[in-house]
């Protein structure tokens, strides 16, 4: 539980969260609807990874990202809070009308 509250506890990391509620996302979408470096959204999704909130796949040399079905069923209270309360973030509606345009630019 530790983990997880000290991986919500920085803004990066919950704009990045704000982006996948809606979808799986690869890493290059993620870094260019953030305007993130490469090094810099790895570093937020191997924390988030870590305590269990995103899980990833492969797919040829990209890497896919999105919320664990675990954990939207294991803290169910804490997501549901967490979906309310992502879209109102002051960068939310510019990050999310980004990562619409990533996707539909078909990055990967």
């Amino acid at each position: 539980m530790i983990e997880i509250f000290k991986a919500l506890s920085e803004e990066s990391r919950l704009r990045i969260l704000s982006v996948l509620m809606e979808q799986e996302m690869c890493v290059c979408e993620i870094e260019a609807s953030l305007d993130m470096t490469q090094s810099n959204a790895s570093r937020h999704l191997t924390t988030l990874k870590q305590c269990g909130i995103l899980e990833s796949y492969k797919q040829a040399q990209w890497a896919y990202y999105k919320i664990s079905d675990t954990f939207q069923r294991d803290q169910k209270e804490l997501w549901e809070y967490l979906k309310r309360r992502l879209k109102e973030l002051p960068t939310y509606e510019k990050d999310f009308l980004e990562s619409e345009k990533c996707k539909a630019a078909n990055m990967c």
